[in-house]
């Protein structure tokens, strides 16, 4: 990017502000010299006095927002902050801090950023989208706010995850974020106590619902296609009854897919990849039972299926090793309460309302717990997972930390230290019996920006479900022994980049190999995608 903004304009631009690091001579040229403090930075110097502040914060909202107030005045810094340590500010721009920022988003909010679309503004779309100032918009990640992680209906201040989620495209797998635009449709919310709230920002109305809605989503995906004829759409948090139809009607006819449905399946799919190189299995002998059965569980079954068809295995006996326990029970044959998406994975089994009944009578080498209800998977239920495996996967991956299954150090002690462990959000490591286990983070972030970055390299036309399945084992290729030792099933964090552009560039020889790309195949694809990388320092 290149700008002819000068003087204190210049200084009010986050994508072209230094800050105290403009040195003397440009100060000069550009007319802003006498607008900062005489002596000049180097970046380095300005992340750690980035790093001093945020040291003095007693909470992560705190964190939270000094680093979107960074984000809107210096966005090389804010990213540069990120990049030195991600393992360290993933939990604080995402989860599971964004969700407390989303449910005080009204209280909390600084400045715009992104685009909103009300539906109120129906006929109009393409005309508000052209208000935004970058015309190469390569990546949208949307939300209509109506299932925030594990939160529900959180109106417009769902924006918290289109924005963090995108942040984490850059910081994690160099998606440059000029190209990025976080989005959220307004078509009212159901919560009355934001509806109530004198301070909220959003449409006072019920959602809309039907035709009406989808005739919004429609016109939102053809003014993205006008305006943006390059760009991804990525959605984000829509609830069930839209979310699984939403991406059913774009999937092959745009170049979009749903983080919750296929990114939670991806990262759950390398989780269990990983899972069985300790526990000494092959991945169709795996049986999975979840908790949910919502478009997050059906994902994840949909390609666990599909990765064990990959190895030989009938496709309906593949998807009778996935099993859904919702909250009235097995998810069986015989039900009359279940929806269509959810009808592939009806089992023929007796009635059975108690989680962990079904574990005994299921026998699954794997739960998975998506359900956003803490403390379901309880002692009876891991007691049970250790009576029927020798090694017993646990996967609570419900968001935020709040809403998770269960906890590690529950999941560790009440198996005697036999699980293999991971969840949607973080925990410290635990001992027991004098061995110290290293909880991972099933987090989706291994997959949505490494998937982004090989979408833009490429510049994909459609994003598969092969695609994610390419991720995941990507993802579970880069697991060491000695990570398996600690009870590591995901790279580590602090590795995210490196591991992520490994998995980008296995994404992208699957779009050439496909005939997917927008573009000639690349000499060498690594260097290729390595070289389009974003980093984080003034040009």
């Amino acid at each position: 990017m290149s700008t002819s903004l000068t003087g204190y304009s210049l200084l009010r631009d986050p994508r072209f502000n230094r800050g105290t690091a403009f040195p003397l001579e440009e100060r000069r040229a550009l007319g802003i010299e006498g607008l900062l403090p005489p002596a000049p930075s180097s970046l380095e110097h300005q992340i750690a006095r980035i790093h001093l502040e945020l040291s003095r914060l007693e909470t992560d909202l705190l964190k939270y927002l000094l680093l979107s107030d960074l984000q809107a005045r210096n966005e090389t810094l804010y990213y540069a902050v990120l990049m030195s340590d991600p393992a360290a500010f993933m939990p604080i721009v995402y989860t599971p801090t964004v969700g407390e920022a989303c449910q005080k988003f009204d209280h909390i909010f600084r400045a715009a950023r992104g685009v909103y679309l009300p539906i109120s503004a129906k006929g109009r779309l393409n005309e508000l989208l052209s208000h935004w100032p970058v015309k190469d918009v390569r990546f949208i990640v949307v939300t209509d706010g109506e299932r925030i992680l594990g939160l529900g209906d959180l109106g417009v201040g769902g924006m918290g995850i289109p924005i963090g989620k995108l942040s984490l495209y850059t910081a994690c797998a160099g998606v440059p974020p000029e190209v990025c635009l976080p989005v959220t449709l307004d078509v009212g919310t159901n919560n009355t106590t934001l509806r109530e709230d004198p301070l909220y920002l959003g449409l006072r109305q019920d959602r809309v619902r039907g035709e009406a809605y989808h005739a919004f989503i429609d016109e939102f995906v053809d003014a993205v296609q006008e305006r943006f004829p390059n760009c991804c759409i990525q959605w984000e948090d829509f609830a069930n009854i839209n979310a699984v139809p939403i991406l059913a009607r774009f999937r092959d006819k745009v170049c979009t897919y749903n983080d919750d449905i296929q990114g939670t399946a991806a990262i759950a799919l390398a989780g269990i990849l990983g899972a069985i190189r300790i526990t000494g299995q092959k991945l169709v002998d795996q049986r999975v039972l979840f908790l949910g059965a919502g478009s997050a569980a059906t994902g994840i079954a949909e390609i666990v299926s599909l990765a064990m068809t990959q190895e030989g295995m009938d496709a309906a006996a593949a998807r009778a090793r996935n099993v859904l326990f919702d909250v009235n029970g097995l998810v069986t044959t015989a039900r009359k309460d279940i929806a269509d998406f959810q009808r592939a994975f009806a089992i023929d089994h007796v009635p059975v309302d108690d989680f962990a009944e079904a574990v005994r009578a299921i026998r699954p080498t794997v739960i998975i717990g998506v359900s956003a209800v803490p403390k379901l998977f309880n002692r009876a239920v891991i007691e049970a997972m250790s009576d029927v495996n020798e090694r017993p996967v646990i996967f609570p991956y419900s968001n935020p930390t709040s809403r998770s299954e269960c906890t590690a150090e529950e999941a560790y002690r009440w198996s005697q230290g036999k699980a293999v462990f991971a969840s949607g959000s973080p925990f410290p490591p635990v001992t027991v019996d004098g061995v110290e286990f290293v909880p991972g983070q099933g987090n989706n972030v291994y997959i949505f920006p490494a998937m982004g970055m090989a979408v833009y390299a490429t510049r994909a036309r459609r994003v598969t479900q092969d695609m994610f399945i390419v991720a995941a084992r990507a993802v579970a290729s880069q697991v060491s022994d000695d990570d398996l030792a600690r009870g590591l099933i995901y790279p580590p964090q602090s590795n995210i980049f490196d591991a992520s552009l490994e998995v980008a560039v296995k994404v992208a020889e699957y779009v050439f190999d496909h005939g997917l790309a927008g573009v000639e195949r690349f000499d060498d694809i690594r260097e290729a995608i390595a070289g389009m990388a974003y980093k984080a320092e003034y040009r």
